[in-house]
């Protein structure tokens, strides 16, 4: 009887370990108003309902107390990477953030984002609390836990951490969302080349007029009104890259 106990509870800490540390990291969960406490204390929920399931997948309880801190500490790794892979998908919503915020005028007006726990440009926060609702509204919170689950299959326990392939995934990663960032930001990088140049065409043809006093309201109003227009598709076409990252991770693509 003690040994199956001991077994359950090395099983129960190792499966935390990866779940916990990735659920410290994972955008909506590492957000400012969601304490310490509250995250572990989901980790620990989870871990529980997942001990049966994901036992198959742990080796043999090391009987070295080395090789146990050994295996922890490649636990806490690929959960804190499997966290970092998700705030860098998600971390495409700085940029259209930035993208906006400069078209629009408010690049100095800034308030604290407790997603990103940073300060940030008030368009920035706005757009990423909305995409972490409909993440968490679409259920796209239960396709990130399926994530952690599933590396597992792609991260076995115990087994030596692939820094090389980390590297080059986190890189391809940030490429990606880099990228996706650029494209869903470009109707107010188009608004800004049109509006600067139609500004100074204006300027131009009449040299007498205050063109700083006519553009700035003119820029701010039209802004909104492509913000108000654009933000739909934005977030549906953020959540699809996201929804798509998640599942060619899960399924090793």
């Amino acid at each position: 009887m003690t040994e199956l106990l001991n077994l359950e509870i090395y099983r129960f800490i190792f499966i935390f370990l990866r779940i916990g540390s990735a659920m410290v990291v994972m955008p909506g969960f590492a957000v400012s108003y969601v304490t310490e406490r509250q995250r572990l204390s989901i980790a620990l929920a989870i871990t529980v309902v997942l001990v049966p399931f994901l036992s198959s997948y742990l080796p043999p309880a090391p009987t070295d107390f080395l090789e146990f801190l050994r295996i922890a500490l490649f636990e806490i790794i690929y959960g804190v990477f499997m966290g970092i892979f998700m705030q860098m998908m998600y971390s495409a919503l700085s940029l259209v953030g930035n993208f906006a915020g400069q078209a629009i005028s408010f690049s100095n007006a800034q308030s604290f984002d407790p997603t990103f726990q940073n300060q940030s440009i008030v368009i920035e926060t706005f757009l990423s609390l909305v995409a972490l609702t409909v993440i968490f509204v679409t259920d796209l919170h239960h396709l990130m836990l399926s994530a952690v689950i599933d590396s597992y299959q792609l991260f076995p326990v115990g087994v030596s951490l692939p820094v090389a392939d980390f590297s080059d995934f986190l890189s391809q990663t940030v490429n990606k969302s880099f990228i996706i960032g650029f494209k869903i930001g470009s109707p107010f990088i188009a608004f800004s080349i049109i509006f600067y140049v139609g500004m100074g065409l204006v300027s131009r043809l009449m040299p007498q007029l205050n063109i700083f006093f006519l553009s700035l309201p003119l820029q701010i109003y039209l802004g909104l009104g492509l913000l108000f227009l654009t933000t739909p598709i934005m977030i549906l076409w953020f959540t699809k890259y996201y929804e798509d990252g998640l599942i060619k991770f899960t399924s090793g693509s």
